[in-house]
Parts: structure tokens; C-alpha cells; sequence
């Protein structure tokens, strides 16, 4: 009885199943890191800031621009489409509405995803085309071609589609 256990010989090690099993382990960290690389060469975002100082300097100065908007009497509604934009200005003297108006987009995160548009208009009313904006949070600034004032808002796509901009009520 004891020689019928002797001659059965043992399986090849890659017939049987513990080896695969300790193969697969580091084999899915592979893998897994691979993917990983990938996305995160092909969705790179970027710096955010490259120079804090320098960008808080430039904030300072561009915060009297708001001021000027404010003072101007000058308000905003944006009405967001696919891929139309249209922005209505309201203002208490109708002589500080510019022609055209310098719009930016941006993304707090992704600036790859930032659009800069410049839209013609008649009597504060300014539409034009732009690429779709993908779900999130999206910034939203309006100037004029001088730049002596400007529009901040802020909008959370698709939710928010219609947008008011008043500086007199920061």
C-alpha cells in the first residue's frame, strides 16, 4: 500500500494552482501601476500657480477693477448653453457698455479646459460660441477690451445654467 503512494509522480509546478496564485499577487500591482502612469500622463493638470508672490501681486492690483465695475453700476446676467454663451450687461448709464467684451473661462484645477472669448455685442447684450464645459465648478470673468473693469462669477455645471453677476453685492 505504501509503494501505490510512491509512484504516483508530482505535477509540474505550472499545473498546479499556489504558483499562479503567488504570480498573480505582484502581477495586478503591474498592471495596476501602468494604468495608473498612464492616466496620469495623458489628464496631466498642471500647476495651479507657478509663482504664489507674483500672483498675489497681480490680485491687488486687479482688485480695483471691481471696484470700478462697482461703481460703474454695472451688473451681469450669463445664460450657459451647450455650447453658446450669452451674456446680458446691465448698466445704470448706458455709455460705459463697451462693443465687445473679453470673457474668461477657467477651471479652478484644469487649465487645459480654460477659454478665453472675445464676443461682440449691441446694447450689452453678447453672445457667442464656445467648447462645452464639462461637469464642475467654472469661473467666469467678464472685461472690457481696456480692462479698466471687470465681472467675476462663478457657476456649477449643469446645474446652474443662468448666472448673476453683481459686484454691489460682494
Amino acid at each position: 500500500m505504501n509503494a501505490a503512494l510512491n509512484d504516483k509522480s508530482p505535477l509540474p509546478w505550472y499545473k498546479q494552482g499556489w504558483p499562479w496564485f503567488l504570480i498573480a499577487l505582484p502581477a495586478t500591482a503591474v498592471v495596476a501601476g501602468a494604468i495608473t502612469f498612464v492616466i496620469a500622463v495623458k489628464t496631466w493638470d498642471g500647476l495651479v500657480v507657478d509663482d504664489y508672490y507674483k500672483e498675489g501681486r497681480a490680485i491687488v492690483k486687479t482688485i480695483g477693477r471691481t471696484e470700478h465695475a462697482r461703481e460703474l453700476g454695472l451688473s451681469a446676467k450669463l445664460n450657459i448653453r451647450t455650447d453658446v454663451l450669452r451674456i446680458e450687461i446691465n448698466d445704470t448709464d448706458l455709455k460705459d457698455i463697451p462693443q465687445k467684451v473679453l470673457v474668461s473661462i477657467t477651471h479652478p484645477t484644469r487649465e487645459g479646459a480654460d477659454q478665453h472669448l472675445v464676443l461682440s455685442g449691441d446694447g450689452g447684450v453678447f453672445e457667442g460660441a464656445m467648447s462645452p464645459l464639462a461637469t464642475g465648478r467654472w469661473l467666469f470673468q467678464i472685461e472690457d477690451e481696456s480692462r479698466t473693469w471687470r465681472l467675476n462669477g462663478a457657476a456649477y455645471l449643469p446645474t446652474e445654467t443662468e448666472v448673476r453677476i453683481d459686484p454691489s453685492d460682494s
